[in-house]
């Protein structure tokens, strides 16, 4: 279940209409907005500065749920990732977190947050590297096409969309799961955050683009409702 007491805004979201206005106002407090990791290692982890924004933007016309038109950063050890239920990582390179960073994040992730990390591309091993540290017990394990976060809002049957080619593999969803809830949820060789740019940033078809901003909706759509998704395929 999420935990009331430690996110007790994010309930608000789920209280509102999904008929609700595009551009209907809202308490600055009352708005979802994503956070996005600053990591330490030297990765770039601001890639894709126009994404974010797209998203939102998007996930708020397609939902009707309020939602900030900015993201929010915010560094791994920081106490402000607790009022940010939903966070997220990318780049391209090394990432490292300190122990107290892992330890923040793991606290964050075992009382009701969430992490979707993607790959944008050379980030793979660090990032397998680091989630063991907030993690120790827990495995990455690719998430069954059956599971939630593929069907809480479109449908995406097999799996999450492919953006960009690189080395010819195929798009992969991971999961860390805790107490039989995904928190974790990784995309590897998707580039959905490449799909949620500027149009003119990477001149993908606007049906590739599409397809990425409705996978991102979905992410978030699972994580603001994962409780009522417990006990569905995992």
């Amino acid at each position: 279940m999420l935990h009331r007491a430690v996110f007790p805004w994010l309930f608000l979201f789920l209280a509102v209409p999904a008929a609700l206005p595009q551009g209907t106002g809202a308490p600055p407090g009352d708005l979802f907005t994503i956070g996005r990791l600053k990591y330490d290692g030297g990765g770039d982890w601001y890639s894709n500065p126009s994404s974010l924004p797209n998203l939102l933007e998007f996930f708020h016309a397609q939902t009707g749920i309020p939602a900030a038109t900015d993201q929010v950063v915010v560094a791994p050890g920081d106490r402000q990732i607790f009022n940010l239920p939903y966070l997220y990582l990318n780049g391209h390179g090394r990432i490292t977190f300190s122990e107290e960073e892992a330890a923040n994040l793991r606290r964050h992730l075992t009382s009701g947050g969430f992490l979707h990390a993607d790959d944008n591309y050379g980030m793979d091993e660090h990032f397998r590297r680091e989630m063991k540290k907030v993690f120790p017990d827990a495995e990455l394990q690719e998430v069954p096409f059956s599971h939630p976060i593929y069907h809480s809002f479109y449908d995406f049957p097999t799996g999450p969309p492919k953006v960009h080619e690189h080395d010819g593999k195929p798009p992969q969803g991971f999961g860390i799961f805790y107490q039989g809830q995904l928190v974790v949820y990784y995309t590897y060789q998707a580039d959905l955050g490449d799909g949620w740019e500027d149009p003119d940033v990477h001149d993908d078809p606007q049906e590739v683009r599409m397809q990425a901003l409705k996978m991102g909706v979905n992410i978030i759509m699972y994580a603001l409702r994962r409780g009522e998704f417990a006990g569905k395929s995992s």
